[in-house]
């Protein structure tokens, strides 16, 4: 594996950056914790060379038609294609997802983005002209908003860079790309495929680096627009850095989500569905269902039906193609999540499943067992505050009522679900439920044609679906006055 990814540490290209003295990065494997390779780390001069290259390139690529914005990008998909086996590769040793969730998910989910993203742009309505009020005719353009600055964390690389970097392509606007320190690999592979396409030089720069470096990007004045996605509290530096300079802003933050389980709702249909949409990713992923809202009076049959599902996890070295959690990214997000576990039992929950030691056969790495809370209350910390690991907490509720109450009662507003025999039902809870997404019956399936974001202090703006393709463009009125009228 080692050899492999050094394919990819000297990559040039004119997307990338070469600093006069720069730092390393060290990428560090999270299960076997040595470092698998190292890349230049980036500084403020690079954001400075990075944005005025984007701003040299932005106007002829955003002058382009959409039809050869589009055949590029088709070409990017094509592409990703063919290297997937290679990217899934990358993203399972820098971040630690299993190969089977990383070809799936991590890989899978943005080249359908990718077709989907185009297949909108190919149906967007660019431009329409409408009859004026007064009786001129008006000309109605949607133009790029320019220089995006993107920046992603590393909890889902790809997935995230792809929701961000296509749409803003087929707007016409030129990227510059921060990664997390923790994945950049991924970013670089992906740079060089924008170059091997043939995208002119500039559209599209990586710098790597760390918060310093996005907090250059961030609040630099000649970026047009911030597309962010990370914790609520780098949110509200982001939206402050932004404010400053009057920079259109869209943010992505974390997220407490609700499983809502309804009295006539299947108990193993629940168990495998709420795993699934909580735990992937060893559950690094913002819109997980964390809280699960169960009737008291099946409280006991849910809490034994999701222990006996989380027990079963084969967790272990995520090269592995039969494992199903793999390790956590860093060693200290695996010390935040114990010390979460820590938390919960002070403050009285009971640990039905889980702990702070190694999962069993695991004797090295950055892994947490999967870990489940009963006995809880929506007061708890564990039940409040986003831990973005393998831990799960059970909740009982009284009626229907008490359930979106509790459900309503966070700080976030990313997603949700509800689990019901009776979809009509479903539907009903999801309407009362203040939240940016939602599922019935599912974990949200992140469809590249429905939009996707948050509210309250999961964020604003959204990404996917026509929404995340208008969130990269200006609309401009051209008012044209009837010939002959005096």
């Amino acid at each position: 594996m080692d050899q492999h990814l050094g394919e990819y540490l000297g990559i040039e290209g004119d997307w990338s950056l070469d600093t006069d003295d720069p730092g390393m990065i060290d990428v560090v494997s999270p299960h076997t914790e040595q470092v698998i390779a190292r890349v230049a780390a980036g500084g403020p001069a690079d954001v400075d060379a990075a944005v005025t290259m984007a701003r040299a390139a932005v106007g002829d690529w955003g002058r382009t038609a959409p039809d050869e914005r589009i055949t590029m990008v088709r070409r990017l998909a094509e592409l990703y294609g063919r290297r997937s086996g290679d990217m899934a590769q990358l993203i399972s040793a820098e971040m630690g997802a299993p190969i089977t969730f990383a070809h799936r998910a991590h890989v899978g989910l943005p080249a359908l983005m990718m077709s989907a993203f185009c297949d909108l742009a190919e149906t967007y309505r660019w431009q329409e002209t409408r009859a004026g009020y007064f009786g001129a005719d008006v000309h109605v353009r949607n133009e790029p908003v320019g220089v995006v600055a993107a920046v992603v964390p590393w909890n889902m690389p790809q997935f995230l860079i792809v929701a961000k970097l296509v749409p803003a392509l087929l707007a016409g606007c030129a990227v510059v790309l921060k990664p997390a320190p923790e994945s950049p690999l991924d970013a670089l592979l992906l740079a060089e495929m924008t170059a091997q396409i043939g995208l002119p030089d500039g559209v599209v720069t990586v710098v790597p680096g760390d918060a310093a470096v996005g907090a250059s990007l961030v609040g630099h004045h000649d970026v047009d627009k911030v597309s962010f996605t990370g914790s609520t509290v780098a949110g509200r530096a982001v939206a402050a850095a932004c404010a400053a300079n009057l920079t259109e802003v869209s943010l992505e933050l974390g997220g407490k989500s609700a499983a809502i389980i309804l009295d006539d709702a299947d108990t193993e249909t629940v168990a495998a569905g709420v795993c699934s949409a909580s735990l992937s990713n060893s559950g690094q992923i913002c819109n997980a269902l964390t809280r699960i809202l169960v009737p008291a009076a099946r409280e006991q049959e849910f809490v034994d039906a999701l222990a006996a599902r989380m027990e079963s996890l084969v967790v272990g070295d995520p090269a592995d193609p039969a494992t199903e959690l793999g390790p956590l990214v860093s060693r200290r997000q695996q010390q935040r999540v114990r010390d979460y576990i820590e938390i919960g039992l002070r403050e009285g929950a009971r640990q039905v499943v889980g702990g702070t030691e190694l999962p069993d056969g695991v004797d090295g790495g950055w892994y947490v067992r999967p870990t489940l809370f009963a006995g809880a209350d929506n007061s708890m910390r564990i039940s409040r505050e986003e831990i973005f690991g393998p831990v799960l907490t059970v909740i009982p509720y009284r009626d229907e009522d008490d359930a979106v109450a509790i459900a309503n009662d966070s700080d976030y507003g990313l997603a949700g679900s509800v689990w019901t025999a009776d979809s009509e039902r479903g539907v009903s809870i999801a309407e009362r439920v203040h939240t940016g997404t939602f599922g019935v019956n599912q974990g949200y399936t992140m469809d590249p044609f429905a939009p996707f974001g948050g509210v309250k202090s999961s964020g604003y703006g959204r990404e996917l679906g026509r929404e995340g393709l208008a969130g990269y463009l200006h609309t401009k009125s051209i008012a044209v006055a009837s010939q002959g009228r005096k």
